[in-house]
């Protein structure tokens, strides 16, 4: 599906404007004092997130207890309103519902509508609120675009927007330049090895130089050909602000990964036959030592639908999965919905034939494992040094001399 994204919000032509009111917004911002620009930060934030009120319904009656005294209002009234709302499961769920209604993601959408405007703000907080959904968004759209009946579906120019703009910020800020990466020469010492053979002084090893994305070009439309590329630079910009993405928006995306990879290849269990991680996976679902419930987990809804996956999409998918797994801050929710996802891939990449895509999945599972393994031996380390009786200390004899 292509969309021209001709209600009101064009990425070429917002490209444009901003760049022409950057140099007078910059010669203001060195003359404004910084608590006024903390202000009209503020402000301009709170305005964001009030104007939602008009967008939105109410949060509904069978919503957690926690969720009665909810209010948009209450998040714009705090000092850090967008930090706020972006920290707020409330605020995330009531946005979740609109976006995942039938009739979202359309050209009219207002939702989409304030996605767009919000992200092409200055406010980077604000832009981390954009970025939080982007898993749920693109989950949406991919898996209505390659759902059965993807033809009978509505417009998903909204969507496409807002995809649109995140992808369009990336083209400038790269400013036609690749993503390379230095690949360090064997022959040069490091912190982690000494080279056997000395190489001669006069011949210098240079280091080799890897491609992870070449330049990108300006789209204003989001083509069948081109759909993979702006998916994968939004979700590539997702992973350079992970760390400031709340749990939920995490579990999203690991959910959408699994099931855009299939679920129904008993590949997925191949490194779980004989584990003694005390976890495993069965039907599809992770289990933690056996006795945690379905539900406990929380990871056992099925979201999307089995989509085409390149090496474009794949690539970001993959750094993601990695963080939500060895994280060192994640929940154990990210780690067990991410350790569900990664196996699900490698089995996809597996009957696919995708070489990069297996060696990377199958690292990141092995990895998993021996976090987990090294997690279970540090627990039982703990048990048995609470149940190990101390040893009753002798009574100190003083001698005091006369």
């Amino acid at each position: 599906m292509e969309s021209n994204n001709k209600n009101n919000y064009s990425p070429s032509s917002s490209s444009s404007t901003s760049s022409t009111t950057q140099p007078a917004a910059t010669a203001a911002a060195t003359t404004t004092d910084p608590v006024q620009s903390w202000w009209e930060s503020v402000s301009k934030a709170r305005s964001r997130i009030l104007s939602l009120s008009s967008i939105l319904p109410s949060l509904p009656s069978s919503s957690s207890s926690s969720s009665s005294s909810f209010s948009l209002s209450s998040l714009a009234e705090s000092d850090r309103p967008a930090l706020s709302f972006l920290s707020s499961p409330d605020a995330y769920s009531l946005l979740s519902s609109s976006l995942s209604s039938p009739s979202s993601g359309s050209g009219s959408d207002p939702l989409c509508q304030w996605l767009y405007d919000t992200y092409l703000s200055s406010d980077p907080d604000l832009r981390l609120i954009v970025l939080s959904f982007l898993p749920l968004l693109s989950g949406i759209y991919l898996s209505r675009i390659h759902s059965s009946d993807s033809s009978s579906a509505p417009s998903l120019s909204g969507f496409e927007a807002v995809l649109l703009a995140i992808y369009s910020s990336e083209v400038k800020s790269r400013g036609g330049k690749p993503v390379v990466v230095q690949i360090p020469h064997l022959s040069h010492p490091s912190l982690y090895h000494t080279p056997r053979n000395k190489f001669h002084k006069s011949q210098p090893q240079a280091p080799s130089v890897g491609v992870l994305s070449g330049p990108l070009e300006p789209q204003i439309a989001v083509k069948s050909t081109k759909r993979p590329v702006i998916v994968g630079v939004t979700l590539d910009c997702y992973f350079k602000h992970i760390s400031q993405m709340p749990t939920w928006s995490k579990v999203e995306l690991c959910r959408f990964a699994g099931a855009w990879a299939g679920q129904d290849c008993a590949c997925q269990d191949k490194f779980d036959e004989y584990d003694d991680a005390g976890y495993f996976l069965e039907g599809g679902n992770l289990m933690i030592n056996s006795s945690e419930s379905e539900d406990n987990l929380g990871i056992t809804e099925s979201k999307g639908v089995r989509i085409p996956l390149p090496w474009e999409i794949l690539q970001p998918l993959l750094r993601i999965l990695g963080h939500c797994l060895l994280g060192p801050f994640n929940t154990q929710d990210a780690k067990d919905a991410a350790s569900v996802a990664v196996r699900r891939l490698y089995a996809r990449a597996s009957h696919d034939l995708v070489p990069q895509a297996i060696l990377a999945a199958r690292s990141l599972i092995q990895l998993d494992k021996r976090a987990r393994e090294a997690a279970k031996a540090a627990a039982a380390n703990t048990t048995s040094n609470a149940n190990t009786p101390a040893k009753a200390k002798k009574h100190e004899i003083l001698l005091v001399s006369k």
